[in-house]
């Protein structure tokens, strides 16, 4: 497997070329910043290209500016992404271009067995995920659904409502006693921190939370 790394770091970089190296991959050359990455991937056309996100000049993006380019220009080529800290808006943004596509924290690379099997996996077809990347995924989906402090059967409830059920076909519907919808209305509408307004206006205040987590 021919491989392109792209690392501003010189002792990272080499360490990571070693251990390619030593693993039985072939490190076609090595790169310190987006422009010289786009440079050698172009020249080489690698099967995989390893990159930091941040490098030179301003240490923010331009790893990242430099894998877009590269999908854009060289699809067949598998991109792996290294980044120091789980950063979900570029992370997601990344992986929605499709296959051959990976993002991994720094901090996996000691995990060697797992970082090779994650460049053989991008290698075929696939793609890689950081589990430290999911658990902030899930953490910032709670975290940004208000709908998230609610049981399964206040959701439930919340859903009817927002067909325009009463409390009567709810308890219809859900098979389930008229007295029960009042108590898990009641608590849909306190765990939502709703005003105290009449209740029909908070039940369209409730209903209009649910349409926008949706």
């Amino acid at each position: 497997m021919r491989v392109v790394l792209a690392e501003d770091d010189v002792l990272l970089r080499e360490g990571i070329a070693s251990l390619l190296d030593r693993s039985g991959l072939q490190v076609l050359g090595q790169a310190g910043d987006g422009a010289e990455l786009l440079a050698l991937a172009r020249r080489t056309r690698p099967d995989v290209v390893v990159v930091d996100v941040r490098m030179p000049p301003t240490h923010t993006t331009e790893g990242l500016q430099a894998a877009r380019e590269l999908r854009r220009e060289l699809p067949e080529t598998a991109i792996l992404v290294l980044s120091a800290h789980a950063d979900v808006e570029q992370a997601m943004e990344l992986l929605s271009s499709g296959r051959r596509i990976g993002y991994l924290l720094k901090s996996r690379i000691t995990e060697v067995a797992e970082f090779l099997a994650a460049i053989d996996r991008i290698a075929g077809g696939g793609s890689v995920i950081d589990p430290g990347l999911v658990e902030e995924l899930v953490t910032a989906q709670r975290r940004d659904d208000p709908l998230a402090v609610l049981s399964a059967r206040e959701r439930e409830v919340l859903a009817q409502m927002a067909q325009g059920q009463s409390n009567s076909g709810i308890a219809r519907r859900l098979f389930i006693t008229e007295g029960t919808v009042e108590k898990h209305v009641r608590s849909v509408l306190s765990k939502l921190n709703l005003p105290e307004t009449d209740d029909h206006h908070r039940r369209v205040l409730a209903v209009l939370a649910f349409l926008e987590a949706r």
